[in-house]
């Protein structure tokens, strides 16, 4: 477990830091591009955002080595973490220093993981031997929930609209982490059926839309109207999978199920505070930069935040 645990951690690092390159780099695009593949035609053109994919490619390879000797019910929690390398990467890009409220945050993301995993002691699955009617129930019903968030956000205001277009990116996130964890063990039992089999194709789908919702949410408002919708929505997903789709056990006692519960909501409560820091909500993107209302209204919570800061420090 301990050896997982490392890899989803390392994971969970590159992916922060290719997220927050690739925000920077999505934040300078035409908002005409938004939900468009010109989009990801244009962002190849930039170092910063080919950067940002390598890194995250790199978090992909070390998060699916962690899929292979591990679970999602283990793996996708750890990941989550990103969020907590994601902020003092912010911090130095934008040179703001970390304050008290972050630090909560922080501590409440490693308190909630500690607390969901250890009383969960999430292991086994078989991820082989679910029949494809099983997965076409899960891959409509979650294509109908992002489908639902994107509708939902065409018709939203900037910020929420980067915050459902995130989430739905976080949706199709879950499925690709248990699409490669299918992938791997098929691969594992021989390269010629696995290539035969419909899941590395599907796979290779889900990981295309869902970088495009991502980078549309990463163009749409700065990083911290997007990054927290992933993070959670993500495991919320994976994790569902893992249980329901490949049989993972979780310990779900009553003791245990009300620790993990806790243990999780305190993850996500860390995720928002994180989230509301000014550190996190320091860019700007091109459609904010056009519209100063929108920019007024995505950046008002940031600038309380930071008032609150300050008088909590005073005190």
């Amino acid at each position: 477990m301990v050896a997982v645990i490392g890899l989803a951690l390392g994971s969970a690092l590159f992916l922060a830091v290719g997220f927050v390159l690739q925000q920077h780099a999505a934040a300078r695009q035409p908002p005409d591009d938004r939900l468009s593949y010109r989009l990801l035609l244009h962002l190849l053109h930039q170092p910063l955002w080919v950067g940002g994919i390598a890194t995250m490619v790199v978090g992909q390879i070390l998060g699916a080595t962690a899929l292979g000797m591990g679970n999602l019910a283990l793996v996708e929690p750890v990941m989550a973490m990103n969020l907590l390398f994601a902020l003092p990467l912010s911090a130095v890009w934008h040179k703001r220093r970390i304050g008290r409220r972050e630090i909560a945050g922080m501590l409440a993301l490693v308190g909630g993981l500690v607390a969901f995993v250890v009383p969960g002691n999430p292991h086994g699955g078989h991820p082989l031997t679910p029949p494809w009617p099983n997965w076409l129930i899960a891959g409509l019903a979650i294509a109908a929930l992002a489908g639902v968030l994107v509708a939902k956000g065409k018709r939203s205001p900037v910020a929420k609209q980067a915050t459902l277009l995130a989430t739905a990116a976080g949706v199709l996130y879950g499925l690709q982490d248990a699409l490669t964890e299918r992938t791997l063990t098929q691969f594992g039992h021989g390269v010629v059926g696995a290539f035969l089999s419909w899941t590395p194709y599907t796979l290779l789908v889900v990981g295309a839309l869902g970088l495009l919702l991502a980078q549309s949410a990463f163009e749409e408002a700065p990083l911290g109207a997007s990054l927290p919708a992933i993070t959670v929505a993500e495991p919320v997903v994976g994790i569902a999978l893992g249980v329901g789709i490949y049989n993972e056990y979780l310990n779900l006692g009553a003791g245990a199920l009300v620790t993990e519960l806790l243990g999780f909501g305190l993850m996500a409560v860390g995720v928002f505070v994180v989230a509301r820091s000014p550190v996190v909500a320091a860019g700007c993107s091109a459609a904010t930069r056009e519209n100063p209302r929108e920019r007024g209204e995505l950046l008002r919570e940031a600038d309380v935040a930071a008032v609150d800061e300050t008088q909590w420090e005073v005190g």
